[in-house]
């Protein structure tokens, strides 16, 4: 019995091994001075069903990105139509939107300046936050409709997968960037429930 024990739990070892995600160095803040910034990018833990495939193919229309905000993904089709997926965080409860709407520009490096309302509700925000790594937004923002709502980066990825946001869609560093290179201002932009 001991034997048979063993031999499943080694079998089960090797099925269920994991292999590790590694992330490169956080740059392009060493313009902005050191302030002890260290890189968290690190696979954040996710206790929910596994999150989709990084590329996919179905059908959808090219040069869209789509956002489902229940399972966390943002795809983007090319105008190719090959589809990217990457896992993002939403907007918190009440905070979230839903339609059609379009890329209004898109900024390097963008500076943060909380809402009168996010201010409100925590006085200790700072009018302004400058671009480098306590920057909520990251290395990239995509704006979105009236320019209130974004795509953007940032500093907390365990948020990923996570409905953290007052609305906005945080990604990963590498993604957001990925995806800044290609879209450009007038995609069209679907967020689902």
């Amino acid at each position: 019995m001991k034997f048979l024990i063993l031999v499943a739990a080694a079998f089960l070892l090797s099925v269920c091994q994991s292999s590790a995600q590694i992330y490169g160095p956080y740059d392009d803040y060493d313009i902005y001075g050191d302030d002890g910034y260290y890189n968290p990018y690190m696979p954040p833990p996710y206790y929910g069903e596994p999150l989709p495939e990084r590329r996919t193919q179905t059908r959808r229309a090219t040069g869209t990105i789509e956002i489902a905000t229940r399972e966390h993904t943002l795809v983007y089709t090319t105008p190719r139509g090959k589809q990217l997926v990457y896992p993002i965080a939403v907007g918190r409860q009440g905070k979230q939107w839903f339609g059609t709407t379009r890329v209004t520009s898109k900024t390097k490096h963008p500076v943060w300046r909380p809402t009168p309302d996010m201010r409100r509700k925590n006085p200790r925000l700072p009018a302004v936050v400058q671009p480098g790594p306590s920057n909520p937004l990251g290395t990239r923002a995509i704006y979105l409709a009236d320019g209130l709502l974004r795509i953007h980066g940032t500093n907390d990825p365990r948020s990923i997968g996570t409905n953290a946001s007052s609305g906005c869609f945080r990604m990963y560093r590498e993604d957001v960037e990925e995806l800044y290179d290609m879209v450009q201002p007038g995609t069209r932009v679907i967020v689902r429930r």
